[in-house]
This record gives structure tokens, C-alpha cells and sequence, in this order.
């Protein structure tokens, strides 16, 4: 998937456990592990911005764009 989501760096970068960062973001462990783990299909954009909150970031510092490399 094109989309790479770098939550793991800035949980890291802030010393925020995942279980810390679920309870201020107000999301479950499970959904919030999805997430961490690029098994998510889609962010809600009201989750995107408690994360951003809550780890004093931008979206830019969590979503990344990685072009898949084309087949020959």
C-alpha cells in the first residue's frame, strides 16, 4: 500500500506508550494497534486530528506516501 503510517516513530519520538496514546485519543487498543500496524483500510479524519493532538504533530509526520515500485 502506497500509504505508510509512522504512528510507531512519533509514539516513539514523544515516549508514548499505545496504551497511553489510546486513552487520550479516546480509541480502542485493538483499532489503535490496526492503525499503528498499516493493517488499517481508512482513518477517520476526527481520529487523525485527536492523534495529531495528542502527540503534537501533523498528519505529514504520521502518513507517509511510498509509490509501489512498478512491475517490468
Amino acid at each position: 500500500m502506497p500509504i505508510v503510517v509512522n504512528l510507531d516513530v512519533m509514539m516513539a519520538k514523544r515516549k508514548m506508550s499505545l496504551g497511553e496514546l489510546a486513552q487520550k485519543v479516546d480509541i480502542t487498543l485493538a483499532n489503535l494497534s490496526i492503525l499503528k500496524n498499516n493493517h488499517a483500510k481508512a482513518v477517520r479524519f476526527t481520529t487523525l486530528e485527536a492523534i495529531c493532538k495528542a502527540l503534537d504533530c501533523q498528519p505529514g509526520d504520521i502518513l507517509e506516501y511510498v509509490p509501489e515500485e512498478e512491475e517490468p
